[in-house]
């Protein structure tokens, strides 16, 4: 069970997760016109466009054919989340008469390709963008609900205005205690040893381990810190970086147990780098093989490497307050 919003969604109700009986009503993509495409994957393509009423410019996710079960989670989480920090906002749904396409609009981010940015990334900027990945993970685990795929591809980042948003919620579930989920969820490099293992009653932690891989990646400059061929060679990377011993006691804690002739799976330490004590302590609590163990979004907030960040980020709401015209007496 999750150590934390572990109940949230049977105290909000069903009518706030129940998203196999929403009714979506579409409107018509007459007011959009796409300009250029920006990306696409297995489920869907995605548009740079233009809103005609208002010279706006807006994101198209045109939806490849996909059950209506995982377009109405996808659309149900989107409108839960409307308003929340770093969340990418959903504008509105439309669908093309002659086609029956189904598309969602987005709010569009003037974002740095994150294979350009990271290689470049200084530290007080690698905090600011984990920061707000966090902010908006806690908010979203707040609301019971797991991203389940959280990866740089995921994440747009206007770099000049250090504005980030969480976006792709086509993988995202409400999270509900004790109940098996799809392990085959996220992308490789970022997937947490539950997955690997197979177990299958995994909670938030899961975007955790992800926020882990990211943050080694930055700080150890490596494009994809864990890189496997597929998903035994994927674990066999991690164990040669955190070990097995704490390994074989999560398989013994959790009944899981590893069916390999891999040797190397069986038989560390992060190795020698520029970085700062307490960036290597927030990796090494994201990182831990048991997902109890691993830091919530809100206590990775609260950990000494973003003590800078805090600072600012009240320093600012403080120049706002006083900005305002109010004053404290």
């Amino acid at each position: 069970m999750a150590r934390v919003y572990a109940g949230v969604n049977e105290s909000l109700g069903s009518g706030w997760y129940d998203y196999e009986r929403l009714h979506i009503d579409w409107n018509v993509p007459d007011r959009y016109e796409i300009v250029r495409r920006v990306g696409g994957g297995k489920y869907s393509e995605v548009f740079e466009g233009v809103d005609m009423t208002n010279e706006e410019t807006i994101v198209i996710k045109v939806l490849k054919p996909i059950s209506k079960k995982k377009i109405k989670r996808e659309v149900k989480i989107l409108r839960n989340l409307t308003g929340g920090p770093n969340v990418i906002r959903l504008l509105d749904v439309v669908q093309d008469g002659p086609s029956r396409s189904n598309s969602l609009i987005m709010e569009y981010v003037e974002n740095v390709d994150w294979k350009e940015f990271y290689p470049t990334i200084t530290e007080p900027e690698t905090k600011h963008y984990l920061f707000q990945l966090l902010k908006a993970l806690d908010f979203v685990h707040s609301r019971g609900i797991m991203h389940r795929d959280v990866k740089p591809a995921n994440i747009m980042y206007d770099r000049p205005r250090g504005k980030l948003r969480l976006i792709d919620w086509g993988l995202a579930e409400f999270y509900h205690p004790d109940t098996k989920y799809h392990i085959r969820v996220g992308s490789r490099c970022y997937k947490g040893p539950e997955l690997l293992t197979g177990y299958d009653k995994y909670d938030y932690s899961l975007d955790l381990w992800s926020v882990g891989c990211i943050l080694a990646a930055m700080i150890f400059r490596k494009e994809h810190f864990f890189r496997g061929r597929d998903n035994e060679d994927q674990l066999l990377r991690i164990l040669k970086v955190l070990g097995t011993d704490s390994f074989e006691r999560y398989l013994e804690k959790h009944g899981l147990y590893i069916q390999t002739d891999n040797r190397a799976l069986l038989q560390s330490s992060f190795g020698p780098a520029s970085v700062s004590r307490e960036a290597l302590d927030l990796l090494e609590k994201c990182l831990k093989y048991d997902h109890c163990e691993r830091l919530t979004a809100a206590e990775a907030l609260a950990h000494p490497y973003f003590n800078n960040v805090r600072l600012e980020t009240t320093s600012k709401s403080t120049e706002r307050f006083s900005d305002s015209g109010f004053c404290s007496t």
